[in-house]
């Protein structure tokens, strides 16, 4: 995890706990179930994960396998830093990690929190952070002029 310059680990799976002595670690635990409720667990994962970045360091975000949860908890965070909604921000993911797809009820989830939650977060983000200085805007639109890149050439390529 040193090569990766990693010193946060925000761990959401049913045992979730630290691990390594050398890290920050928050720890959530949620099952992989579509009526598992993850918007409780919003702010605090936004909040653990900018900060780390903040302080020049890493947040790896993980669950079990790596599709679900921690993805669902990554597309909060980047919808809340830059403003954009669950479609882009988990397409963006996508563009990182292929495999990444929250189920039903967590997509749920993502388009409550875009519908109801994230103008008032935004709100709260930018008062107790300021400007966003950490370029997120320009990495999503790269990531996601990727993702668009592949999906047409995948569309041309099954015609």
């Amino acid at each position: 995890m040193g090569r990766l310059n990693i010193t946060h680990v925000l761990s959401i799976h049913d045992t979730a706990k630290p691990v390594l002595e050398d890290m920050t670690y928050l720890c959530i635990s949620a099952a992989d179930h579509s009526k598992q409720n993850l918007m409780p667990y919003f702010k605090d994962s936004i909040v653990f994960i900018h900060e780390s970045r903040l302080r020049g360091g890493v947040c790896l975000v993980h669950c079990v396998a790596g599709v679900s949860r921690s993805v669902t908890l990554v597309v909060v965070y980047l919808m809340t830093v830059t403003g954009r909604g669950w479609v882009d921000c988990l397409r963006a993911v996508r563009a990182a990690r292929p495999c990444a797809g929250p189920n039903l009820g967590f997509l749920r989830q993502l388009d409550e929190y875009e519908n109801l939650e994230l103008a008032q977060y935004r709100t709260w983000w930018t008062e107790r952070y300021g400007e966003n200085l950490l370029n997120d805007q320009e990495e999503i639109e790269a990531l996601l002029a990727v993702k668009y890149q592949d999906d047409d050439s995948s569309a041309l390529g099954s015609q």
